[in-house]
């Protein structure tokens, strides 16, 4: 294997970052590199980048040392310059995100979906994209009281390379096969729509390889097995994901009083009672939560 630095080191939100390109027999991975940068970097950053989807390489980084923080996208070196791109906005933009992350400063996503629907929805007839709204912004659409930190987008397999083509200029991740934790091996991407001071991320992706979708999943890529609804957003009538979705993941990561709020929006929707039961019974919850949580939407009985 053969490394090579292709930008760095560059600093931004607190962090020294560097791009390379490593070429091996099954092909090249791009890779952005983040360490602590110090005083030098306007630090110590605000926290870790792991929420952002960064991980620690198991062993010591050539370029960033033994707790370089690093994401990789397996592209040939024909895209480097899309890759530079993704990589000098999401450095631009890491102090913002972090303030968002970890200051509590909120995220603008009416105003960030505002632009997405605009560009996706507009496109001529043959260039339309399969797309819906998920997680907790979805729940918001339907009026839920709950304030999300990102816009999470649902969309097929080619869904995701054009939406990513009409958001170009946003990507802070090129849309590549990448790992995504917990999601594992996707096509995917990640951008952050609006200025550089205020704005909100927007991710999306689809499974690769054999379909490993669940009945209902959310994420699979198989629109038609998602269970959806519609909501109307600035004159746009928008599908949008069930909020039992939101509603199941709010108790896994236990925000009960999060959950509490979304589940005054399942209630005059009329539960989907098949949706939560498959979602309750792989959630990871205990019997006890379970229960606790079907009480709260279906009430005592």
């Amino acid at each position: 294997m053969t490394s090579e630095l292709l930008s760095g080191p560059d600093l931004g939100g607190g962090y020294l970052h560097q791009l390379s390109i490593d070429r091996e027999e099954e092909g090249t991975i791009f890779t952005f590199h983040a360490q602590d940068g110090g005083s030098d970097a306007g630090g110590p950053p605000k926290g870790p980048l792991d929420v952002f989807g960064f991980v620690h390489p198991r062993s010591p980084c050539m370029f960033g040392g033994p707790r370089c923080w690093h994401r990789r996208f397996f592209l040939p070196p024909s895209e480097a310059s899309r890759v530079r791109q993704a990589y000098n906005r999401n450095r631009f933009v890491l102090a913002t995100m972090l303030d968002q992350s970890y200051d509590r400063v909120p995220a603008k996503i009416e105003t960030a979906l505002d632009e997405v629907v605009r560009r996706i929805s507009e496109p001529l007839p043959a260039e339309k994209v399969d797309w819906y709204v998920g997680g907790s912004t979805a729940a918001r659409l339907l009026g839920a009281d709950v304030r999300p930190n990102d816009i999470d987008l649902g969309t097929t397999r080619a869904g995701a390379d054009r939406i990513a083509a009409l958001l170009s200029e946003y990507l802070i991740e090129p849309i590549a096969p990448t790992e995504w934790t917990k999601a594992g091996r996707v096509l995917g991407a990640r951008a952050f729509v609006g200025t550089f001071r205020e704005g909100a991320r927007v991710e999306w992706s689809v499974p690769l390889g054999p379909d490993p979708s669940l009945p209902f999943a959310e994420w699979s890529g198989n629109i038609e097995g998602v269970r959806l609804t519609s909501a109307s957003f600035h004159g746009h009538r928008i599908r949008v994901t069930r909020p039992e979705y939101a509603l199941v993941r709010a108790a896994e990561k236990g925000r009960m009083d999060a959950a509490a709020r979304i589940a005054e929006v399942v209630r005059p929707l009329e539960p989907d009672r098949e949706l939560l039961t498959v979602l309750l019974a792989r959630s990871g919850l205990s019997p006890p939560d379970q229960a606790n949580l079907r009480r709260l939407v279906l009430g005592p009985h």
